[in-house]
């Protein structure tokens, strides 16, 4: 008797938390550490006090959030893809599989968040904001940091559905940074097709929710975006849209996934 989609969640959750013992996949923990101990050393005394300091400061953090994100599952399904072949053939459910993979990286990446926010708050201790736009300044940045890494982890998920290979995945991976890091807004000024573009990218709207937080708008020198604006409406703008593509990259990936039986591996 085939099982549930629910019981096959569970049993894939199972799965997904035996390879990240087996894989020590705890050492993703670690690896997030020390990028956010590097960056950390470098943004300077001024981080979240100064304008200039706290945007570049805040897109290190964004670039490591999202490099953290991608490598949790660039190759967590194509390295399977075999095994997913099979078992799909037997009744494996492919929303089962990808949706166990999703909730088993959501709380990785809730982990790694917590781990980046406090390291970030441990060397930015005398500059970092009395409060947030809606929570303490500590939980806000979390959840930014949470939903920038989850997002970038649910887009390598979504990559890793889709190309058939890991070495394809790896080759694929590069691409998908540097589009985040030159359509951010950060580095060049978009207009045009590429301003628009730039709505797609997890970069733009993770570097906005810091600056938010940071109240950057408040800072001398700064241009008064309307993007940072200390608003809780805008906070709020800035994490659901990421959430939103997270959702539509664990669905495209489920689409694409769900053709594995067509390989001619």
């Amino acid at each position: 008797m085939r099982s549930s989609i629910g019981e096959q969640i569970r049993i894939y959750f199972g799965k997904c938390y035996r390879i990240f013992l087996n894989e020590n996949g705890w050492k993703a923990f670690i690896s997030s550490g020390i990028i956010t101990f590097l960056i950390s050393c470098v943004t300077g005394a001024n981080m979240f006090k100064t304008y200039r300091d706290t945007r570049n400061g805040a897109f290190a953090l964004v670039c490591a959030c999202i490099w953290i994100g991608i490598f949790n599952s660039i190759q967590s399904v194509c390295k399977e893809r075999d095994i997913i072949k099979r078992e799909h053939r037997s009744g494996m459910s492919v929303f089962a599989y990808v949706s166990a993979h999703a909730v088993f990286e959501l709380i990785q990446c809730l982990i790694e968040a917590a781990i980046v926010t406090a390291i970030t708050i441990i060397f930015n201790n005398s500059t970092v904001p009395s409060k947030g736009v809606l929570l303490p300044v500590a939980i806000e940045l979390t959840v930014s940091f949470f939903i920038i890494i989850f997002c970038s982890d649910m887009l390598g998920l979504m990559v890793s559905c889709i190309v058939k290979t890991p070495q394809t995945a790896m080759t694929v991976m590069p691409f998908v940074l540097i589009l985040q890091l030159i359509l951010s807004g950060m580095i060049f000024e978009l207009n045009g097709f590429t301003k628009k573009l730039s709505f797609f990218m997890v970069s733009k709207w993770g570097l906005n929710a810091l600056c938010i937080t940071s109240n950057l708008n408040g800072m001398a020198g700064a241009p008064k975006n309307p993007d940072f604006d200390f608003e809780v409406a805008n906070l709020l703008k800035m994490w659901g849209f990421p959430m939103l593509f997270a959702f539509c990259y664990v669905i495209i990936g489920t689409i694409f996934l769900s053709f594995v039986d067509k390989d001619k591996r």
